[in-house]
C-alpha cells in the first residue's frame, strides 16, 4: 500500500458545515432511555396518543385498495385542496392549492426546502432562541449564517421587537419564527406579530413561520398566523403538518404554503430529492382533515390538563416555570440547583430514572433550563414530578 493510500481520510471529504454540526441533543437523550423500562420519559416531543382510528383505517384501506403508486410531486390534488380549505377556515389564509401548496415529508423537509431555495452563502437568518434544534443546523447546511434572537422568561419567551431590530444587518434575509414554540411553549399575541410584520416589511425580510403546534393553544388563546396580517402573505412561508395535533408523527407528512415563485423553487428541490410524499400518508392526512377534528380537540384538552399538572408540580418542586400557552412542553429553570442543564438532566436520569432534555440542546439561550414534554400519560407525569421534587430538594442551594 502506498503512502498516499495510507494517508486517506474519509473525514476529510465531509464538508465543514456538516462535519462541525453537533448531533441532536434531543435524540441523544432519547437514545439513552431507549429499551429501558424503568425510565419515565418527558423527553421526545411526541404525542402518547395512537393516531385516531379513522385516520389509521383510511391508511389501511388505501393499501388494501392498491393505492401504492407515486402521486403528483406536489401532493395529491385532493389533499392540497383540503389543506387550503382548512387554512381558509381556521387561519384566514387563502392559497391556490395548485400553485401555492406543496406536500412534504414532515415540516422538517419543508424547512430544508425553504432554506435551500432562499439562502445564498453568507445570508443571515434570524431565528428565535431557545429554538428547535434543527433551525441553526438547517441554516448552516444551506451555507447561511444563523443569528439567534434571544427570548426571555420574563417576557414569557415571546419576541421583543426592539431586540429584533438590533440584530438586523445588510446581510439579514430571513426571519424564522416558531409560535407556539418548541421548546418553551411560548405564543405571540397579535400586537407583537404586527410589530414584527412591520419590521419585516421595513427591512425587506422574508418570514418563515413554523406553525406545527398552532392547534395546541390553551386558556382561550386564539392563534394568529403572521401570514394573515396585511402585507405578509406575499413575504411569508407558512409551514405546517399533521404530526403534533393529529398524533401522526410516524406518517411524516407536512406541507408548505407560500407565494408561487417560492413554492416553484421549493418544488424543484423536492422533485429532484424526494419526488413525493407517501401516498398512504397523504390519504391518511386527507382523512384527518375531513373527520378528525373532534379527536384533535380531545387530545388538545388532555394536554391542557396535563400542562396544569406539570407546571404546578414543577413549581411545587421549587423550579420556576413560565406557564406555556401552547405546544406540549414546559421549560422550567433549574438555576436554583447550581447545575448546568446537562448535569441536571444526566443526574436526574441516573438517580431518579426521569428523562428530560437539557435546555442547552436548544442553543445557548436554553442553558439553565430543561424541557419537559407533557405529552405523556397523566399518571406518569405525576410520578415523574414526585421524583423531580425529591431530586431538586437534594441539590437546591
Amino acid at each position: 500500500m502506498s503512502a498516499k493510500q495510507e494517508a486517506f481520510s474519509a473525514e476529510s471529504f465531509v464538508v465543514a458545515p456538516v462535519r462541525d454540526l453537533p448531533k441532536s441533543g434531543i435524540r441523544e437523550f432519547f437514545d439513552l432511555v431507549a429499551g429501558r423500562t424503568d425510565v419515565i420519559s418527558l423527553g421526545v416531543g411526541e404525542p402518547d396518543f395512537t393516531t385516531p382510528w379513522n385516520i389509521r383505517e383510511s391508511a389501511i384501506y388505501s393499501l388494501e385498495a392498491g393505492h401504492t403508486a407515486y402521486t403528483s410531486n406536489a401532493g395529491t390534488p385532493a389533499l392540497r385542496k383540503a389543506i387550503c380549505q382548512y387554512l381558509h377556515s381556521d387561519y384566514q389564509l387563502d392559497y391556490d392549492p395548485m400553485s401555492e401548496c406543496l406536500v412534504t415529508i414532515g415540516v422538517s423537509e419543508a424547512l430544508d426546502l425553504a432554506m435551500r431555495a432562499l439562502i445564498n452563502p453568507g445570508d443571515e437568518v434570524i431565528y428565535t432562541s431557545p429554538s428547535f434544534v434543527s433551525y441553526p443546523a438547517e441554516v448552516l447546511m444551506a451555507r447561511g449564517v444563523p443569528v439567534p434572537l434571544p427570548t426571555k422568561d420574563v417576557d414569557n419567551f415571546s419576541v421583543n421587537p426592539d431586540d429584533l431590530r438590533k440584530l438586523i444587518t445588510p446581510r439579514s434575509k430571513v426571519l424564522l419564527l416558531n409560535f407556539p414554540c418548541n421548546p418553551t411553549g411560548a405564543v405571540a399575541n397579535e400586537d407583537v406579530l404586527r410589530e414584527i410584520a412591520s419590521i419585516a416589511c421595513e427591512h425587506n425580510l422574508i418570514v418563515i413561520s413554523d406553525e406545527i403546534y398552532s392547534e395546541l393553544v390553551y386558556d382561550g388563546w386564539k392563534h394568529v398566523s403572521i401570514a394573515s396580517l396585511p402585507g405578509m402573505k406575499e413575504r411569508t412561508i407558512f409551514l405546517h403538518g399533521f404530526s403534533k395535533a393529529f398524533a401522526m408523527t410516524g406518517f411524516r407528512i407536512g406541507y408548505v404554503c407560500a407565494p408561487k415563485a417560492i413554492t416553484d423553487a421549493m418544488y424543484k428541490i423536492h422533485q429532484y430529492s424526494i419526488m413525493c410524499a407517501s401516498i398512504t400518508a397523504q390519504e391518511a392526512a386527507l382523512e384527518a382533515l375531513k373527520t378528525a377534528r373532534k379527536d384533535m380537540i380531545a387530545m388538545r384538552d388532555s394536554y391542557w390538563e396535563r400542562r396544569n399538572i406539570i407546571v404546578r408540580g414543577l413549581r411545587d418542586a421549587g423550579l420556576d416555570c413560565v406557564m406555556p400557552q401552547g405546544a406540549f412542553y414546559a421549560f422550567p429553570s433549574i438555576k436554583s440547583t447550581g447545575m448546568t442543564s446537562r448535569e441536571f438532566a444526566e443526574k436526574l436520569l441516573k438517580e431518579e430514572s426521569v428523562a428530560v432534555v437539557p435546555g442547552s440542546a436548544f442553543g445557548p439561550g436554553g442553558e439553565g433550563y430543561v424541557r419537559a414534554c407533557y405529552a405523556t400519560a397523566e399518571d406518569q407525569i405525576i410520578e415523574a414530578l414526585k421524583r423531580i421534587k425529591r431530586f431538586v430538594a437534594k441539590y437546591s442551594k
